[in-house]
């Protein structure tokens, strides 16, 4: 059985002599509520060609300037071509290696992936889907980058439920047959990356066939025990979930204004993607923790646990964190200040306690508009905002990772921001991009 959802592209990189480690840098909806991150960025950077000059991070969203940061990014884009600071690689799919430090690097594979099979619409049943729900306010301010925009360059990280390992690994286990791209240590406690590239060939070949193996129905089916017929997942959206349907929704805007056959090859219909395998043994699956600012601890704690006994549920605010919980509770550590306790849910009607927090906060930010939000990565930087006045951070336990395939195909998306593939800091870094216009000439 052959399937058409992943492909083989033709990827831009950039040329040599550019100094990689001022090009590479992390991906734009990292480090949010840290400005001083990309302060040092582009400090780092300086007047050397990046992907720091063609990428709009988002703590600058809400920016009076963020219109103008926009324009000079297309333009930024059209030079960078002209000048053949990125040049066109033969068609191929490139072989990773990320080490951030840990007992071994993580392998992936990037490749472009059809934006037909993908819908991020609640109840899809598309071979690629999200793992959380998308927030589709989320998507115009990231369409304008988009927009006009002649390259893409992807943070977006696709998993594969491959137990057997038979996509990835046997290429890593091949790696010194090919040719090594780039071998750089990234800026900002980034850890090092090693691309390899896999030209179009037997290699390829076997790699496409193992991908189709694994969209197999009966495989499917097997591999989850299921005794009805659901949809086939073979991909779901691990990061980069908000890119992707930015993505998708700039090619539903175009092809209304083509041809079929333009509609075919179209290189904004392709997105390219780092596939990685769940199973990845350097992969942790990590909880995203959320701060709440300009709040008072009291009225939120309070509307906490109003909010749980309206639905059934029994919420106590507790100085400390139990050492044993009951049966089926929900444990949420908090800190506000020099402040620290913990919001203990009995009986919740959600199952994931990502999704009982997660449901109470979006009840009280929509009555308290002062408030607002952030999703943090890491208990380090959880530690430090919560530490602010005004400023409440819940700390959210890590799920296990084998239940997310199951739980996308099964109960459909999971709450956004439920799980991060790691910290801020071993995000995907930009590197690799793509044309997304036709005739884009490197």
């Amino acid at each position: 059985m052959q399937t058409h959802y992943a492909h083989l592209p033709k990827i831009l990189l950039p040329r040599t002599g550019i100094d990689l480690s001022k090009w590479a840098v992390v991906a734009c909806d990292q480090y949010t509520s840290q400005p001083d991150y990309w302060e040092e960025t582009d400090r780092l950077v300086g007047d050397a060609p990046s992907t720091l000059r063609l990428t709009l991070p988002e703590v600058y969203l809400e920016e009076d300037d963020c219109s103008e940061r926009i324009d000079a990014i297309h333009q930024t884009m059209h030079q960078y071509l002209a000048d053949g600071i990125l040049t066109e690689q033969p068609t191929g799919a490139i072989l990773l290696a990320r080490d951030t430090g840990g007992p071994c690097p993580r392998c992936g594979l990037v490749l472009a992936f059809d934006l037909e099979a993908y819908d991020y619409t609640p109840g899809a049943a598309s071979p690629i889907r999200p793992t959380e729900k998308t927030v589709v306010e989320r998507i115009p301010p990231r369409l304008q980058v988009r927009q006009g925009a002649a390259i893409e360059l992807p943070h977006i990280m696709l998993l594969i439920d491959d137990p057997d390992r038979t996509v990835i690994e046997p290429l890593y286990a091949q790696r010194v047959q090919f040719s090594k791209l780039y071998d750089v240590e990234l800026m900002q406690r980034g850890g090092h990356l090693t691309g390899w590239f896999i030209p179009q060939g037997a290699q390829t070949d076997a790699l496409l066939a193992a991908l189709a193996h694994l969209a197999d129905p009966a495989v499917f089916a097997a591999k989850y025990d299921l005794t009805q017929p659901l949809p086939v997942l073979p991909y779901a959206v691990g990061d980069g979930n908000h890119s992707m349907a930015t993505a998708k929704a700039y090619w539903e805007e175009i092809k209304k204004d083509l041809t079929p056959a333009e509609q075919a090859d179209h290189p904004a219909r392709f997105v390219l993607a780092e596939v990685v395998n769940v199973h990845d043994e350097s992969l942790m699956v990590e909880a995203i923790h959320r701060v709440v600012f300009g709040v008072d601890t009291v009225d939120l704690l309070d509307g906490a646990t109003a909010f749980f006994r309206a639905h059934g549920a029994d919420a106590t605010v507790l100085e400390a964190v139990p050492h044993e919980l009951p049966h089926g509770a929900q444990a949420f550590p908090f800190r506000a200040g020099d402040r620290t306790g913990c919001l203990l849910v009995k009986k919740s009607p959600w199952a994931l306690p990502v999704a009982s927090l997660q449901a109470f906060l979006d009840d009280y930010l929509a009555s308290h508009s002062q408030a607002r939000i952030d999703y943090i990565h890491g208990l380090d930087v959880l530690e430090d905002l919560s530490r602010q006045p005004g400023n409440v951070g819940f700390a959210l336990p890590d799920p296990a990772k084998e239940d997310l395939f199951r739980g996308v195909i099964l109960d459909g998306v999971l709450p956004r921001k439920t799980f991060s593939m790691g910290e801020s800091r071993e995000k995907r870094f930009y590197m690799e991009a793509k044309a997304i216009v036709p005739n884009a000439r490197a």
